[in-house]
């Protein structure tokens, strides 16, 4: 029986038959589609954090620990400049009121609320009976001034230091829920990620992960409309106050608006683009019409299945809808220029030969290609950071689909067209190839030198590249985003936490004995000391506080705040500072009179001065320190490793007593994988692409021709990077590996034309003409197109988006530069298809 060929199949299935083909698609279509309702995005902190980082896990343990609940924090700076006015304060009790009666507001912090102790001095007995604030009608304003421009409390955490802008802690009520769905999903992730999940828990991942998803987007949604709320409060204040926006909460909303906002834009402007670009090129109703539904469909496939499927969109891949029109109408203008071409060349062949003559002579090449670029992609999928891995797992599958709706779609919709005549003036004039191909001729020793050039400058500033940067230059100047985290970062000390944990190794001692000095040096601040004259039936707790752990944490608390990068640092050194303030305590204290002050506080004075700092329990200490992010000369991985050191070197602490953590240490370890993984990219990227060109053109002189022009066009953006000091982040790392995906296809095509065309006569220099005359037209089209859709990224609010787009854009222009140049002149000079022959 006769083996039958590939495009001998493809006729007898597809070609013979182009209506049961697209009813098919057309029913597929709809079927996916009807998913896309269930399209979800995500901006939540976790999609910046790596999917299995310890210091994530060890973060959540603190803030858990610590009540660290979930607040919104609103900047008020009056434009007279007099924050304590009555107007001033009048309006600020009217923000604070109306912020109160939302449904999701637990409470409001402000200055008018926090309890003030020198405005007028009092003992310390009465301070814990009677709380004076600026509310008060005993209070003296002048004095509450200076207490809080000076108290180590509020200085740089509800006033600024200039006291002319105060700061309103939004806090929400905690949901309990949420967080232990957070903790039960996250321990069965990880034991899916080790290999040891049961079969049961495997399906109650399942089910708890739509229940995360599920309550989460309950969440997102109460928090826009909280955030809705939010705003339209403080439009009615900004008459007479500039106003700020901060907090975690705003972020994500907002970042979840801009991810919109992108899909939106995107889609609607490359829409208009690819209409434009189609009609301009091809001038034929037809050409527009097939590759637009050809992107349609293959968006909506690719969206729906990533719907059914659960699969959520974060910043990073926001530009998949993008990218995958993009790469679909790149595929289907090959398509275009090499039907076109063989009707020009064979006038009287029928449409479905010329279809079929088409498919067989494109398929391989394009085959090859759509391999290398899910080549680029699937490289991302070795970063440890989940949405760059998603977001290479969602272009690869994209790029597959893409690939069977163009091959399959196009053709059988093409065949339910009548065939028109072909047009006597040849339709691909433009003469940029010809242009190139005869630069390449006249300047080849020119190419190669500039090449080297390039090359040494590209090395140069490789080894300038840097992962440092600022979370805050991640928005533009305009957003409500930048604009807060600028102010307080500047204005309020610093933006960025960072928390370090002390563990103690001593347990707890017996209670203090009561000394007669101490007794004196209190008996004018205290009644009595009944409650400690009978240990056994005093709690343990304050006992807890000694002179020794007070004094570290002293030392430790004045070593954080002379740092430079340091804005607010508070720790249990704050609340002894402000008591040594109102006390005017200048003797040293002693054990005894630390625990009867700790015992004597206020409840309310020991929910902001103590339960943050202390966890008696597990007989630790936390210091958190505010950094200014902000801040040019800051290098986070040096600073963490430099305060680490310090802390074992200058105070004696054993490595395993200290832990750094919160947000900076998360940032940071993103931040460091970045270059690790873009080594590894890189590296996954290239390897690929040279077996795929081994086992295409079996040569390795061809593999080696090949992948040079496309690796330098592409390394030349990280040199860029680096000469220009524009940092690594998570956008840019994908540009390399994606590029040389990419870039590739174009040389794939050249290189198979080449191969094809040096057949005819074996001359180099007259088949390089003729393939840029003809394959290097559709190379220059799609080039193109992919440069001006990446271009479009620039819009983007989320500034490592623009960049992503800008920079993939420069990227593409090299390499269509280094296709239509270098690569012809590499071949030029090193013939690797066999040498020439001379016919006679």
């Amino acid at each position: 029986m006769k083996k039958l060929t590939f495009i001998q199949i493809y006729d007898k299935l597809i070609l013979s038959r182009p209506l049961v083909v697209v009813l098919i698609l057309i029913a597929l279509f709809a079927g996916l589609g009807s998913y896309i309702k269930d399209f979800r995005l995500d901006a939540s902190p976790d999609s910046f954090f790596l999917e299995q980082d310890q210091d994530l896990k060890y973060f959540k343990e603190i803030s858990s620990r610590y009540g660290v609940n979930e607040f919104l924090l609103l900047i008020y700076k009056p434009y007279d400049g007099d924050l304590f006015s009555d107007k001033t304060l009048g309006l600020l009790r009217g923000l604070r009121d109306e912020l109160k009666q939302l449904d999701r507001v637990s409470s409001v912090v402000t200055i008018l609320d926090v309890p003030l102790f020198k405005s007028p001095p009092r003992p310390l007995k009465e301070l814990k009976n009677k709380t004076l604030t600026l509310e008060s009608a005993e209070v003296d304003k002048e004095l509450a001034k200076i207490e809080l421009k000076e108290s180590p409390l509020f200085r740089n955490v509800l006033v600024s230091p200039d006291l002319k802008a105060t700061a309103l802690q939004i806090n929400f009520v905690y949901d309990a829920v949420f967080e232990k769905l957070t903790e039960t999903r996250s321990g069965l992730r990880k034991k899916m990620s080790e290999g040891t999940i049961t079969p049961l828990e495997r399906l109650a991942l399942k089910k708890i992960s739509r229940e995360y998803r599920d309550h989460r987007d309950r969440i997102l949604k109460q928090q826009r409309e909280d955030l809705y709320l939010i705003r339209k409060i403080m439009d009615k204040y900004r008459p007479g106050a500039r106003l700020f926006l901060g907090g975690l909460p705003m972020i994500v909303n907002d970042m979840l608006a801009f991810i919109r906002a992108d899909l939106k834009l995107f889609g609607i402007v490359i829409l208009a683009f690819l209409i434009f670009i189609l009609g301009f090129f091809f001038n034929r109703i037809r050409w527009i019409i097939l590759p637009l539904l050809c992107c349609l469909f293959s968006v909506v496939v690719i969206t729906g299945l990533l719907s059914a499927y659960g699969w959520e969109v974060t910043v990073i891949s926001s530009n998949f809808i993008s990218l995958q029109l993009i790469f679909t109408l790149a595929l289907t203008i090959h398509l275009i220029v090499r039907f076109n071409e063989l009707r020009q060349e064979q006038p009287g062949l029928k449409n479905r030969t010329l279809i079929r003559e088409t498919v067989r002579t494109i398929f391989k090449p394009c085959l090859y290609t759509a391999l290398t670029t899910i080549a680029g992609f699937s490289s991302l999928m070795i970063c440890d950071i989940l949405p760059v891995i998603n977001f290479g797992w969602m272009m690869s599958m994209g790029l597959c689909i893409s690939f069977a709706v163009t091959f399959l779609f196009f053709p059988s919709c093409l065949l339910l067209f009548n065939q028109k005549p072909p047009r006597n003036k040849k339709q691909f004039n433009f003469s940029a190839p010809h242009f190139f191909a005869s630069f390449t001729q006249k300047h080849g020793t020119a190419i190669l030198t500039t090449s080297i050039i390039v090359l040494i400058f590209t090395v140069l500033g490789i080894s300038k590249l840097e992962v440092e940067n600022s979370f805050i230059n991640y928005f533009r100047k305009t957003t409500d985003i930048y604009q807060g985290m600028k102010f307080v970062d500047q204005n309020l000390g610093g933006t960025t936490p960072l928390d370090i944990i002390i563990d103690f190794k001593e347990p707890i001692k017996a209670p203090p004995q009561k000394t007669a000095s101490a007794e004196a040096d209190l008996s004018d601040e205290f009644d009595e000391f009944d409650e400690f004259d009978d240990p056994a039936e005093t709690k343990n707790d304050f006992y807890w506080f000694t002179v020794e752990k007070l004094e570290l944490i002293g030392k430790i608390h004045n070593y954080l705040e002379a740092q430079p990068a340091t804005g607010k640092v508070m720790s249990l050194s704050t609340p002894l500072k402000f008591v040594n303030q109102i006390t005017n305590q200048d003797k040293p204290w002693d054990n005894f009179s630390l625990a009867l002050l700790f015992k004597e506080l206020s409840d309310d004075f020991k929910k902001i001065a103590l339960d943050p700092f202390v966890s008696i329990e597990n007989n630790q200490t936390r210091l958190t320190v505010r950094i200014k992010d902000s801040m040019k000369s800051l290098r986070r991985d040096a600073f963490i490793k430099k305060t680490l050191g310090d802390l074992e070197t200058q105070f004696g602490l054993d490595k395993d007593q200290i832990h750094l953590t919160n947000l900076m240490i998360l940032y940071n370890n993103m931040l460091q994988s970045l270059f690790r993984s873009q080594i590894q990219t890189i590296g996954f990227t290239v390897l690929a692409l040279i077996i795929m060109f081994l086992i295409l053109f079996r040569s390795l002189k061809i593999a080696l021709i090949a992948i040079f022009p496309n690796l330098l066009s592409c390394l030349v953006i990280l040199g860029f990077m680096g000469l220009k000091g524009i940092s690594l982040d998570m956008m840019t790392i994908t540009i390399v590996a994606i590029s040389i995906g990419i870039a590739v296809d174009n040389t794939i095509h050249y290189l198979h034309r080449f191969k094809k065309e040096f057949r005819q006569d074996h001359n180099y220099l007259k088949t390089m003409f003729r393939c840029h005359n003809s394959i290097g037209n559709a190379m220059y089209y799609t080039s193109i197109t992919i440069i001006a859709g990446f271009s479009i990224l620039v819009l983007s609010n989320f500034i490592p988006t623009a960049l992503f787009g800008l920079l993939t854009a420069l990227a593409m222009a090299m390499a269509l530069l280094s296709a239509l140049t270098l690569l012809p002149q590499l071949i030029l000079l090193f013939k690797p298809f066999g040498p020439e022959r001379t016919l006679f």
